[in-house]
């Protein structure tokens, strides 16, 4: 089986009248139906549950109060799923619902939990409509978007396509409304700083939909080894198009080399407790010799942390050099600090590991 994630964002399926646009939603499914007869694997990650509760409480525009979002996302969620129920059930095809959190993914035991459910639905040929736990997740509604929900969903399922849904045909050369003269970007091999600071440009046809979100997310995405592809969302016939050969949107394509699904988790899941200072050998160590981190490299700690929690490894100059699990606490490491590993167990009166985070649990940043 083929296993694709497809993102569909709230400015797609919402509906100024009716909250949602069904006939899209319909559309949509018919898309996807085609390709799960084709042999996909597919899981979608949909936005769309505060539009529709705002409907159902007859709000004007979209709230700004966390509360009244949440309150409009837990009335808005049952009918985006009945939406997709209905939808869905006229191609004989079957889904479920999967609400998900930051913890969800931070977690290792949720995290594993979370990849056992999603595949078993998957192996049942049933679709799972992931979305962002809104009614409890409130940095998420306050800061986030699905975009970067895609990107981590595509890792958990080992996809090998993110398809992201917009409201343009792809990624501009510049903004069309005001110059006709721009293209859309058919290949980008590259995510450069230039290319993310134009898409954080107020007006920038980049900017349109989000999109400096959507590159941040295909960042993560390529890491992975996943490809990525930005299509208008609007028109019907396109993932089937796509899938077919034929060249639509913008293509991103990864690099070769790509970190494993555990160094990913690490990388863009796990949440950052506190910080290890080391010198200068131990920073060369790590990025040219893919070696651990021992204790005679470190300099200083910050924060408050323990055993397996992820800290951020920076140079003397403030740089974040890796960031990785950690096989010590904070205070242990106050202890150790600039010791050799030798000595761990004379000071500590134990020893866990010769190394306080493995090379295994550490990831360049």
């Amino acid at each position: 089986m083929k296993r694709i994630v497809v993102k569909i964002g709230s400015n797609i399926l919402a509906d100024s009248k009716e909250g949602l646009n069904t006939k899209r939603i319909y559309s949509i499914a018919k898309d996807i139906s085609l390709l799960k007869e084709n042999n996909y694997d597919v899981v979608i990650v949909s936005s769309g549950a505060i539009a529709a509760g705002m409907k159902k409480l007859d709000l004007k525009e979209k709230p700004r109060d966390i509360k009244l979002k949440q309150a409009s996302a837990a009335i808005g969620q049952s009918s985006l799923m009945w939406a997709y129920e209905k939808s869905f059930i006229d191609f004989n095809k079957k889904v479920a619902q999967v609400l998900l959190t930051g913890d969800d993914f931070s977690d290792r035991k949720r995290y594993i939990n979370s990849k056992n459910t999603l595949t078993t639905l998957l192996s049942y040929g049933v679709i799972p409509i992931v979305n962002e736990n809104d009614t409890v997740a409130t940095d998420e509604i306050k800061f986030g978007d699905n975009d970067n929900l895609a990107a981590l969903v595509a890792n958990l399922v080992e996809a090998e396509r993110l398809i992201i849904l917009s409201d343009v045909d792809g990624l501009y050369t510049e903004d069309p409304k005001t110059h006709p003269e721009a293209r859309v970007i058919e290949s980008v091999k590259e995510i450069t700083p230039e290319l993310e600071a134009k898409a954080k440009g107020s007006g920038s046809a980049v900017g349109t939909g989000g999109m400096y979100s959507k590159l941040l997310a295909t960042k993560k995405a390529l890491s992975y080894g996943i490809t990525v592809h930005i299509i208008n969302g609007k028109k019907e016939g396109l993932l089937h198009s796509l899938l077919s050969g034929k060249h639509i949107g913008t293509i991103f394509i990864p690099k070769k080399e790509r970190i494993s699904s555990k160094k990913g988790w690490i990388a863009y899941s796990t949440r950052i407790k506190g910080n290890i200072f080391i010198d200068d050998g131990a920073v060369k160590a790590i990025i040219y010799g893919g070696k651990s981190l021992l204790p005679s490299g470190i300099i200083s700690v910050e924060g408050y942390f323990d055993i397996g929690d992820a800290v951020l490894c920076i140079d003397s100059k403030g740089n974040r050099i890796a960031k990785g699990l950690t096989n010590y606490s904070f205070s242990e490491i106050e202890r150790i600090k600039g010791k050799k590993t030798s000595e761990i167990e004379k000071i500590l009166g134990y020893k866990y590991s010769d190394e306080v985070i493995h090379r295994d649990n550490l990831v360049l940043v």
